[in-house]
């Protein structure tokens, strides 16, 4: 029996052995959320000197996704591979650095166990398919999109644009949806929330979203059609207020602070990609 055939007819161990290549990639989404944010101040930075004539500054080392190698922010311990190992090197450490005894982040041990789930769940529900290799494409960005806007209030062009233009070639075999579904979900999704942008601006004189934001909306649109649009602004909608609330009631967070939709759009957008059809036709039912 081949591998394939092996997948196929034991679509368990597919899940399982996705679900561990999983890990792996939440381990690289770590790195994607922690670095690519300041690879992008670098570049802005760069970009600012060069439009105000100032002399470039020293070459920098190179800083990438790729190098230098990961260490301690504390002390500077450069992590080793038995220390890089998901979800087992960090419960062995007990969630420190081996070095300086500084807490690692917990988001480290989140971001690699819920990617391995996830990825396991996909390769589960689509069996060994080209569709799952988009519908992880599309989880693996809106885990990184949303864990970057969490700690930066970013949601980079380099992941929202080319998530955008992949769902449209997703769909041009109509994988999700059909092609003009995705092109209409894609032109909806930018335009529902810039409107509500200016809407706000204009009511109240403040930017109440980033236009990250509309970006990525219009990627979940590219991604899921039009139809899938209302179901995403509603239940982002409603987790981001419930969530808000909370964080005012219970911890003390000011009104005027900033709270990144990034993550609730994201949450809804995972939501929408496995449950929206089984959602619209409840509410359907219901009407």
């Amino acid at each position: 029996m081949s591998l394939l055939q092996a997948f196929q007819s034991y679509p368990a161990l597919f899940a399982v052995i996705a679900g561990i290549f999983g890990l792996a990639i939440g381990s690289f989404l770590n790195v994607v959320i922690h670095r690519l944010p300041k690879m992008l101040e670098r570049q802005w930075r760069a970009e600012f000197a060069e439009l105000e004539g100032r002399e470039p500054a020293a070459t920098a080392p190179p800083y990438n996704l790729a190098v230098p190698r990961s260490e301690c922010p504390k002390c500077g311990h450069r992590i080793s591979a038995l220390e890089n190992i998901p979800l087992v090197s960090y419960l062995a450490l007990r969630g420190r650095c081996s070095a300086c005894k500084a807490p690692i982040s917990p988001r480290y041990f989140v971001v690699e166990l819920v990617t391995g789930l996830l990825t396991g769940f996909v390769a589960w529900r689509y069996g060994f398919t080209l569709t799952t290799a988009a519908v992880l494409l599309f989880v693996w960005a809106m885990l990184a999109l949303a864990f970057i806007d969490l700690d930066t209030f970013y949601l980079p062009d380099d992941i929202t644009l080319p998530l955008l233009w992949a769902g449209l070639l997703v769909n041009l075999a109509a994988t999700f949806v059909e092609l003009p579904s995705a092109v209409i979900g894609a032109a909806g999704g930018y335009l529902a929330l810039w409107l509500v942008f200016w809407a706000y601006k204009f009511a109240t004189g403040k930017e109440g979203m980033g236009f990250g934001d509309f970006k990525l909306l219009a990627a979940i649109g590219a991604w899921l059609g039009w139809k899938m649009l209302p179901v995403v602004i509603l239940l982002s909608s409603l987790v981001g207020a419930l969530v808000g609330i909370s964080l005012i009631v219970f911890a003390r967070h000011g009104r005027n602070v900033p709270i990144p939709f990034g993550p609730y759009l994201a949450l809804a957008g995972l939501v929408a990609m496995f449950w929206g059809d089984a959602l619209v036709n409840y509410y359907l039912d219901l009407l």
